[in-house]
């Protein structure tokens, strides 16, 4: 604990608002649509765990994607300067401009971009069964209500007016696509160089664009290797 002499305090303290989210008191679906709206948090831990311990190239570019989608929703704010709705009631927010929804951009970039790796990145197999087709279509689906839930909490915690989610949005929708374009005829092409670097073998870092099914195909080396030990134990018990 600070000694008695140690409290004199600065004029005014500032929150970090990373996480920071106000509702109505009471409200329990402003409760509920708070927690939502800290999705796009979730993600970013989500995706540097990914790269952690996956260390794949299109992944790290999936995130430089939404990292430069970040980039020019604030560009646009600064340059539009369209103030949040009912004069700014919140006392602690990222920015006083709110055109467009950097949250709504932030999780229409990651539900469309999600979206399009689903369906044209892993290619589809003649022999694919129904649940594989069929959790595809509930992920997507998912993914799809999580952006629009986390749009409609910025309009009901005064924090953006529908406009401003509408156009964020729309600018994460279309950065996606065209991230998304980026990524399959200019970065792909170049991963597997990229992969031979020294310095990508140092920290392991990998290319997997050529295998349709990195899950089954992960799942499939990882069991065969397992059994193939496991045999080698067995025989040097005996």
């Amino acid at each position: 604990m600070a000694a008695d002499g140690q409290c004199s305090l600065p004029a005014s303290w500032r929150p970090v608002t990373l996480t920071h989210v106000e509702y109505p008191a009471g409200d329990l679906s402003g409760h509920l649509l708070a927690y939502l709206s800290l999705s796009p948090v979730f993600v970013i831990v989500g995706f540097v765990t990914l790269i952690i311990f996956k260390r794949e190239l299109h992944t790290i570019s999936f995130l430089g994607g939404l990292a430069l989608n970040e980039a020019v929703n604030w560009l646009i704010k600064n340059v539009i300067q369209e103030p949040r709705p009912c004069g700014g009631p919140h006392t602690a927010v990222g920015t006083k401009y709110g055109m467009p929804s950097s949250h709504s951009q932030f999780m229409w970039f990651f539900s469309i971009y999600s979206f399009l790796f689903l369906y044209l990145r892993m290619h589809q197999t003649n022999n694919a069964r129904f649940l594989d087709l069929l959790w595809r279509h509930v992920l997507s689906l998912g993914l799809l209500a999580a952006a629009f839930l986390v749009s409609y909490s910025r309009v009901y915690l005064l924090y953006h007016t529908w406009s401003q989610v509408l156009y964020g949005g729309i600018a994460g929708g279309l950065m996606a696509i065209a991230w998304f374009i980026f990524t399959q005829e200019v970065l792909t092409p170049l991963f597997p160089r990229i992969a031979a670097w020294p310095v990508s073998e140092f920290f392991l870092i990998r290319d997997t664009s050529l295998i349709p099914n990195v899950l089954w195909f992960e799942y499939t080396v990882t069991r065969a290797e397992a059994r193939n030990r496991q045999r080698k134990l067995g025989t040097k018990l005996q």
